[in-house]
């Protein structure tokens, strides 16, 4: 019981940080499906008239002072139908500080715009944390072609760059390559750093389907949507299971915490 009262704690804990803070293309749901942007089971984000299911898959590789290396991959499934309703299937280990190192444990997020509702289902226990649906915050757009360099905050610049145009798993998309320059001494760095981002974004989809990022600081990551079929899904992957217990859990509105007199 208590396992299950831990994991039923981490998984409203995951429904919350899903919701409050939505994957974007900032690196940063870790080396995780995060780097996609615009993703399709973007709480708050509804997408319609274009359904798909399929595989977003995560690799990094980290290179160490002594040739070492460290891999890491990562899957989520996704679904979207025409309605704009979508199931994200993961494990708590994709959910970076979530992870528990007790197995990979499976999670689904069901985000219904149509029912005002978003669910975080236990498969293993059967239950299902419902909230209310959440309006997306940001409007994040993808990053277009036609962006120019720019000053950063760091002293640094970033330019952006067309890419030929490429059919990834089927779909056409638009590339650009994003160059970010930091200059020697910014952040204390003795050497000039160059960060690489290539993204391909479908505007039939809506998101980004391939998305490459390279930093001399961390390594690369390549995040690719394969195995996608257009094709409907059925109406039942986003319903709770029947024999499923839901348990309602509102998510709540933070505020800045007010300041405090010495």
């Amino acid at each position: 019981m208590k396992v299950h009262r831990n994991f039923a704690f981490l998984l409203a804990s995951a429904a919350l940080v899903w919701a409050q803070n939505p994957p974007s293309g900032r690196a940063g749901f870790g080396a995780g499906p995060r780097f996609l942007g615009a993703e399709a089971g973007m709480p708050g984000r509804v997408v319609k008239g274009a359904p798909f299911s399929g595989d977003l898959v995560t690799e990094s590789t980290q290179t160490l002072a002594d040739g070492n290396r460290i891999r890491q991959t990562t899957t989520v499934h996704l679904v979207r139908d025409s309605d704009g309703r979508t199931r994200r299937e993961e494990s708590l280990a994709g959910l970076g500080a979530l992870a528990t190192g007790g197995g990979a444990q499976q999670v689904i997020f069901i985000n219904d715009p149509v029912a005002g509702a978003n669910y975080a289902l236990d498969p293993a226990h059967k239950t299902a944390n419902k909230s209310g649906w959440v309006a997306s915050r940001s409007g994040e757009r993808p990053f277009g072609p036609g962006q120019t360099t720019r000053q950063m905050r760091s002293g640094g610049s970033m330019k952006a760059e067309p890419l030929a145009a490429a059919t990834i798993e089927g779909i056409p998309a638009q590339g650009t390559r994003f160059t970010v320059t930091i200059p020697a001494g910014a952040i204390g760095n003795e050497a000039t750093i160059q960060i690489v981002t290539e993204r391909w974004y479908s505007p039939e989809l809506q998101m980004n389907v391939l998305t490459r990022r390279s930093d001399p600081r961390t390594g690369e990551t390549v995040t690719r949507l394969t195995n996608v079929s257009r094709s409907e899904p059925p109406s039942t992957l986003f319903q709770v299971p029947p024999d499923f217990k839901v348990i309602e859990r509102p998510v709540p509105r933070f505020r800045p915490s007010a300041p405090t007199s010495q």
